[in-house]
């Protein structure tokens, strides 16, 4: 996966809707998720802060933040043994102090 746009997307005259963030967001994995997390960004930088678009990316990309440095459970969380899929977790292979918040 790659962070080029959709020429569909870049068109000038595009009007972004919350349909094409959800169409990014798809099936999201921790490999993918700062990728499609910077992919969303630029898609809803131009919009209105009550736009629904950006109102819905800006959660998506809280997620997948999360996603992309935490990791995630395979099976049902909290089982006995299960630990996060290695993303850059703290606890796991990759840079151990990446913040979760901006700053």
């Amino acid at each position: 996966m790659s962070e080029a746009e959709s020429p569909i997307r870049k068109a000038p005259g595009h009007e972004v809707t919350v349909e094409d963030v959800r169409q990014l967001m798809g099936a999201s994995t921790p490999h993918f998720a700062l990728q499609l997390r910077n992919r969303i960004a630029r898609l809803i930088s131009g919009l209105p802060e009550d736009h629904p678009a950006r109102i819905e990316g800006e959660r998506e990309i809280a997620r997948l933040r999360a996603l992309g440095l935490l990791g995630e459970f395979r099976g049902a969380p909290h089982e006995d043994g299960l630990q996060p899929l290695p993303s850059l977790s703290a606890d796991g292979p990759g840079p151990s102090s990446v913040p979760l918040d901006d700053s």
